[in-house]
């Protein structure tokens, strides 16, 4: 009997943690996005010669990473994430990682925006493929 209340004791507290890595994987997304949306809103003139992407595009993309930050953050703060909302996370992350590689060949960017688009869009397809290993444990 002994036995059996020290399983149902333990059961709780992993069935607690399985979202760990998925709430780590959202936040993450949270601060990386949020910084990166606030930086094009507040550098936008500066980074619009050094990246080659002009303002009426860094203006926009900075209000939509923004908003999508936050969004996200709603997702991660529920005590019980929803997976469909999660799934809506990856599918866009998804979409970003792709439009970024074919934002290289449609933006005349310099070559340090191209770098940067780039990069940013594998890290961007990262947090997907965490976020998606995180799902999977729950």
């Amino acid at each position: 009997m002994m036995l059996s209340q020290n399983a149902s004791a333990v059961r709780p507290a992993d069935t607690a943690r399985s979202d760990r890595l998925l709430r780590f994987a959202l936040v993450a997304d949270v601060i990386l996005t949020g910084a990166n949306g606030i930086g094009y809103l507040v550098l936008a003139t500066v980074l619009d010669p050094f990246l080659g992407v002009p303002r009426s595009v860094l203006y926009p993309v900075g209000v939509f990473l923004t908003v999508y930050a936050l969004w996200v953050l709603a997702v991660s703060r529920r005590e019980d994430i929803s997976r469909r909302a999660v799934g809506v996370v990856i599918a866009l992350n998804a979409a970003w990682a792709v439009a970024g590689v074919v934002a290289v060949d449609a933006l005349t960017a310099t070559g340090a925006g191209n770098v940067w688009i780039v990069f940013q869009a594998l890290v961007v397809a990262a947090m997907g493929a965490l976020q998606y290993a995180g799902l999977r444990r729950l």
